[in-house]
């Protein structure tokens, strides 16, 4: 008889929580309504590859620095990796794991052919100059290079990561294939072969489920308010849509600063300031708020687009808002999903909230390949209707099941990328 062992590696131990725990913990909830393909569901909870790289540079002053990176491929049954890249001094291995994962299932809930991947830096960039921020990412680039390219991983940018950085590790990958290659990475600059809206796709595509998910529980945007944390591509987009939907915008908060305007604040004079000063700090309209005070706002709308385990256990309890939309990566502890779904509160989850972002990356792959590119409008047009037929699968997918719109959201994903991997099989 042969015994089988499902022993995980050390890294991998649900006991050190953190972001890869709430994944696991994510994974066992769907696994009961995963049928036969439940055999496959380790998969899930081990990535294909992971790679950690010393990240070394010159320094402007001749000394020389180390950076620990990081670039985990987490599933690649339904094609190449896709994930950002983000430099962060809190970067850990535990966090991009459960980025890369959270990418396999927005992916597969999205049904784009991509896997999921994710890459990162330890490194804070608002203490490099220019020329050291350049040389960390050549130098990253180099190193995770053997196992990112156009069929294999796709970088795309991520927190404190951006379009310039996109065209450096583009111009390194292809400097050391000898040719040119757009396709390696996306969210790159129009003239390099980027796309038309790839900036504001994740803030659209948060703003599009929030809109269908308002519109199934009756809520009228016209006059809802709407709190919103981070103020990004991500927030500050979301924000602008949501306003001129006829949301009022009452509350905002960034790394430095929370504040409040019952009326509404002046969305293009908000973002103005933020473009401007680095954060809503000082800004003329509103009152300034304890940073806790932001989860107890009177509000029908919270978006978190700020960083992982916002919401826990501690604040689930004095949100007031009817429906939470997840516009960053993992905002939500699996305790505080549990604490606002007694008390009635929808929450729209990140891996299908936030997938605007890859879909149009996706598309500039695609674009990338044929060399052919579509105007705005027609990417918009897509974008929008991708994000609402997937958002009406998981609706039905949870009123089939009775579930969460995570869980079902998990379900069609795993769905997937358990078929795929049946299907393939195991070589050798």
């Amino acid at each position: 008889m042969t015994t089988q062992i499902h022993t995980l590696p050390s890294y991998l131990d649900p006991q050190h929580l953190g972001p890869w725990g709430i994944y696991l913990e994510q994974i066992d909830r769907v696994t009961p309504y995963l049928g036969s393909l439940s055999r496959w569901v380790e998969t899930l909870k081990r990535p294909k590859r992971i790679l950690i790289v010393d990240v070394p540079i010159e320094l402007d002053n001749g000394t020389v620095a180390h950076f620990e990176g990081y670039r985990v491929q987490h599933n690649t049954s339904r094609g190449p990796g896709k994930g950002g890249v983000r430099f962060h001094q809190d970067v850990t291995l535990s966090e991009v794991m459960a980025l890369s994962a959270w990418m396999s299932v927005k992916n597969a809930a999205v049904n784009l052919p991509f896997g999921g991947a994710k890459g990162g830096v330890r490194v804070n960039p608002q203490t490099l100059s220019r020329g050291e921020l350049e040389r960390v990412t050549r130098r990253y680039t180099s190193e995770i290079g053997i196992i990112i390219g156009p069929t294999r991983d796709i970088p795309a940018p991520d927190v404190n990561t951006n379009e310039q950085i996109m065209a450096w590790m583009m111009d390194t990958y292809s400097m050391n294939e000898g040719a040119t290659a757009t396709g390696v990475v996306t969210g790159k600059p129009i003239a390099l072969g980027g796309s038309l809206g790839r900036k504001e796709a994740t803030g659209r595509g948060v703003f599009t489920v929030g809109e269908e998910a308002a519109r199934r529980i009756g809520l009228n945007l016209q006059g809802a308010r709407v709190a919103v944390q981070g103020l990004g591509n991500v927030g500050g987009v979301a924000a602008q849509l949501f306003a001129e939907a006829g949301c009022r915008i009452v509350a905002v908060q960034d790394h430095v600063s929370t504040r409040y305007c019952e009326a509404g604040f002046n969305v293009t004079q908000l973002l103005a300031h933020v473009a401007q000063h680095g954060s809503v700090k000082g800004l003329e309209q509103g009152e300034c708020l304890a940073t806790e005070q932001f989860w107890q706002v009177p509000c029908d709308i919270l978006v978190p687009a700020a960083l992982e385990q916002q919401i826990t256990a501690t604040n689930a309890h004095q949100i007031q808002a009817k429906l939470v939309i997840e516009g960053s990566n993992g905002p939500t502890t699996p305790e505080a999903d549990d604490i606002l779904a007694e008390r009635g509160v929808l929450v729209v989850p990140d891996v299908i909230a936030n997938a605007g972002g890859v879909t149009v990356s996706y598309f500039e792959w695609v674009q990338d390949f044929s060399s052919f590119f579509w105007d705005e409008d027609e990417i918009n047009a897509r974008l929008v209707r991708l994000m609402r037929e997937a958002f009406a699968s998981v609706w039905q997918t949870s009123d089939t099941h009775k579930v969460s719109l995570r869980t079902a959201t998990f379900i069609i994903a795993c769905t997937r990328m358990l078929q795929a991997r049946e299907l393939r099989g195991l070589y050798p």
